[in-house]
């Protein structure tokens, strides 16, 4: 959504494989070729097509909620998002504009965002670099949300990253639910509409109104710099499994309540291998922030901090932790 939205173990639903469907022709896997089509569809639907509904993300036993609306209008997309579960929470964007509001404090975060997400979004560098790392294969066909679904399985051919399951509404190509797969097949995180309105009437007011409506509340501007990884100093010393830099910014770091913070700024640098991601967030060492190193998960979702000098560095990626500390080994400092 659009990302990251978002965002989780499987909560019962249970996929239902049919017969598969692969063919021959020619030497080719009719299959394959189809799930590469399959996967530009999914691309293309999250941001072109409107839809309203109810996003059910699962992982390690915890579920959580989302109502989502998504609006088109000419180049032009607009969002809704609100968290059903937890602290209240609304975020709303127009294009690259991102407002969140939080309620209960009154507190409203304004920043640029790069229009992507995580969900029902699908593809970071396009259909050809996922074909580069994954195996594509349609499966079968299934119900979510009361909506027929193609499904497909992308299977990983190395040990760098995680298999996916993906369901695709077979009329618009909207993804409808996603998997993330470990290596014995065991579904470690879940996102599903659990009921979808495709095709709705725009509602445009809903999104720009809160976003324009912001007397009252504690604005707090997170304004980043595009740079490179490079040009501030650091580099990978060897590449990783596939993946290339493909976005990086620095801001300054911020205390929540706070418009400054004179604690530095922090360096984001995001690592694609076509479908998942790999973030790297780099920033001064704090005594008083940053204790010792370790390493936690929830569902797919792995996160490693450790020092590095005068450094403090966070790797977070939906992949296998060997895989983030392939990143933290290569990063070096140059200056």
């Amino acid at each position: 959504m659009l990302v990251r939205l978002l965002i989780r173990t499987a909560f019962g639903l249970i996929a239902a494989f049919l017969v598969p469907v692969a063919l021959a022709q020619g030497g080719k896997d009719v299959t394959a070729v189809d799930a590469r089509a399959w996967l530009e569809r999914i691309h293309q639907a999250a941001s072109q097509r409107n839809y309203r509904g109810t996003l059910v993300f699962s992982a390690a036993g915890n579920v959580s909620s989302s109502r989502i609306a998504h609006y088109c209008e000419g180049p032009h997309q607009y969002e809704r998002i609100d968290a059903m579960d937890g602290q209240m929470r609304r975020v709303f964007r127009h294009d690259d504009a991102v407002v969140t509001l939080w309620p209960e404090r009154r507190i409203a975060v304004l920043e640029q965002r790069d229009p992507r997400v995580p969900f029902p979004s699908l593809l970071r560098e396009g259909k050809e670099g996922v074909a580069d790392h994954y195996d594509l294969r349609l499966t079968g066909e299934d119900r979510i949300a009361g909506h027929e679904a193609q499904v497909m399985l992308l299977q990983p051919r190395d040990e760098h990253r995680f298999g996916q399951r993906l369901w695709a509404e077979k009329g618009s190509g909207l993804l409808l639910r996603a998997d993330i797969l470990g290596p014995n097949g065991d579904v470690l995180e879940s996102a599903s509409f659990s009921e979808l309105a495709l095709n709705v009437r725009p509602q445009l007011e809903s999104v720009l109104g809160p976003m324009r409506k912001l007397e009252g509340w504690q604005v707090i501007r997170r304004i980043h710099a595009r740079a490179r990884l490079e040009e501030q100093g650091w580099s990978l010393s060897s590449p990783v499994a596939g993946f290339r830099e493909i976005s990086c910014i620095k801001r300054a770091l911020q205390a929540a309540g706070r418009e400054q913070d004179d604690a530095g700024e922090v360096l984001q640098t995001i690592f694609s291998d076509g479908l998942t991601h790999v973030s790297v967030f780099i920033e001064p060492f704090n005594a008083d922030r940053h204790h010792r190193a370790m390493h936690a998960s929830v569902g797919a979702t792995h996160t490693l901090m450790r020092r590095q000098g005068e450094w403090w560095v966070t790797v977070v990626g939906d992949v296998p932790v060997a895989t983030l500390k392939m990143f933290a080994t290569a990063l070096e400092r140059r200056r």
